[in-house]
């Protein structure tokens, strides 16, 4: 039997050996505080003080834009904390912990969602962190602001990242470490930096609204706002599965809210900064010149820990899911792959086209298609009773088939039924011009209801499937299932495919 003693903790410049593999438990040296750090690090950041400038931005009052952005991120949070939970009950990410939801193949959608969210934020935090640096540069030592020199900015921090993306979990945690702190104190100097031309009574009149009047503005930017603790549903259990499996689930779910709490600190600052240099087409070049000397260069220090923050958050984990579905790769060359894509990414969506519209864009899609996949992931657990079998879960990355998550084919139709209507549903009332505009988006007199239908259609579909169509009893573990009913039935074991004579096995 494997030894359960915790072992040391791996040190941060020491190359972390697992891929999406079940972690043993005696290397699970995480504690929810750990969760904590990396979620309000990875989001203590200009990414997210951009997040924050959106309500400015659409026409909102500060205090019609502070009120959204509290709203967003309580709503945001308590939808995220569920998904801290499987981490240590499987030993995995959150995309293969799936597999119980949607099949061993059928987790697949998982994936999907981890690369659209970190090409998003990965883009988003060079984006911006390069702009503040460009930016800074040329008011500090006269650097030129170029497509060339944005460009060289932008390969820097990105290959920073990457640096820390294969060092892995440890690195990433140190790093998140240190945001957490020093970019917090930084971003809280902002309070002495501008109190001298801040004017808490701003508000541009309702002539300002980008969707015409109040509510539906309001509506979208805490939507927007909402889409930051949404993109870390994908990956909270990149983090929490080095956390011992007995944590208690009160302890989970309060590191995931009281971090999504904290990160009213960057996006206070991007509403409040945002009323400084309303009009500008630049947000971040124009605060940097607008800002104390002194402060400009601080702001660079931000840009550089969040840069690196947010990028790395968002790297790791698709690198790590990516992993799973080409087994081949493993997590050190997957990162790369996608780190190089998205680099691309970078250049073509920053350069080429219209940053705010991508962003928004990004955003609202994320926001649509991940809720009702955290939904059904939240209920699955509560109608498990948080049973899970690490080694099914593990099927589809082995190039094996069976076990307890087969489901038809690899596939549990009641979790994808459910999934795929309301994401396109939800996608047909969305409203983020210009990119994303559903032919419904009227239809509640210009308030944006996608994601309420999206959420709502979610739980109603996939727990009336439960009711229609039973999942096999051997699913729920010992205790049974709770509220739903279940059918009999044998597992299929877990077996190795039939393969033609010579083919090679996947390693």
């Amino acid at each position: 039997m494997a030894s359960t003693t915790p072992t040391r903790r791996p040190r941060a410049l020491e190359v972390e050996q697992h891929g999406i593999d079940t972690i043993p438990d005696a290397e699970r040296t995480s504690r929810p505080l750990d969760l904590l750090r990396i979620q309000f690090g990875g989001a203590n950041t200009f990414a997210t003080i951009i997040l924050g400038t959106f309500p400015v931005l659409l026409g909102l009052s500060l205090v019609e834009a502070v009120a959204a952005t509290v709203l967003g991120v309580v709503l945001g949070g308590l939808i995220l904390s569920p998904m801290g939970l499987f981490g240590p009950r499987t030993g995995t990410n959150n995309a293969v912990s799936s597999s119980a939801h949607f099949g061993v193949r059928g987790r697949i959608v998982g994936s999907f969602l981890s690369l659209l969210t970190a090409i998003a934020f990965y883009s988003i935090s060079v984006w911006v962190s390069g702009d503040a640096l460009v930016a800074a540069g040329n008011r500090l030592f006269g650097l030129p602001d170029g497509d060339l020199t944005r460009a060289l900015v932008y390969a820097l921090l990105g290959g920073l990242v990457i640096v820390v993306v294969v060092y892995g979990y440890q690195f990433m945690l140190l790093v998140n470490k240190v945001v957490v702190v020093g970019n917090t104190v930084l971003i809280l100097l902002g309070l002495v930096a501008y109190a001298g031309v801040f004017d808490p009574s701003y508000d541009p009149g309702p002539d300002a609204y980008a969707l015409g009047s109040f509510l539906p503005t309001f509506v979208l930017s805490v939507l927007i706002v909402m889409g930051n603790p949404v993109s870390f549903g994908a990956f909270l259990g990149d983090w929490s599965r080095y956390i011992p499996a007995a944590t208690s689930r009160a302890r989970l779910l309060g590191a995931t809210v009281t971090a999504q709490l904290a990160t009213l600190v960057p996006f206070l600052f991007g509403v409040g900064t945002a009323t400084l240099v309303a009009g500008e087409a630049d947000y971040v070049f124009a605060l940097v010149q607008a800002s104390p000397l002194w402060y400009a260069l601080l702001l660079m220090v931000v840009a550089v820990l969040g840069g690196l923050s947010t990028g790395v958050t968002s790297l790791y984990g698709t690198g790590l899911d990516f992993s799973s579905v080409f087994p081949r790769l493993g997590r050190v060359r997957a990162s790369l792959v996608i780190g190089a894509l998205s680099f691309v990414f970078i250049l073509v969506g920053r350069l080429a086209f219209d940053l705010v519209g991508s962003v928004n864009a990004f955003i609202g899609a994320i926001v649509i298609c991940t809720t009702p996949w955290m939904v059904i992931m939240a209920l699955g657990y509560v109608v498990r009773r948080g049973h899970y079998d690490p080694a099914a879960v593990q099927v589809f990355n082995q190039g094996r088939e069976g076990g307890v998550y087969w489901f038809s084919g690899g596939v549990n139709w009641r979790g994808m039924v459910a999934w795929i209507p309301s994401a396109v549903v939800g996608l047909l009332f969305a409203n983020y011009p210009p990119l994303i505009v559903g032919p419904f988006t009227n239809a509640f007199g210009g308030v944006d209801v996608s994601l309420v239908v999206a959420l709502v259609l979610a739980a109603v579909v996939y727990l009336g499937s439960l009711f229609l169509f039973p999942e096999p009893r051997y699913v729920f573990g010992p205790q049974g299932p709770r509220w739903v009913p279940s059918k009999p039935g044998e597992a299929p074991p877990i077996t190795d495919p039939v393969r033609p004579a010579g083919a090679e096995t996947p390693a």
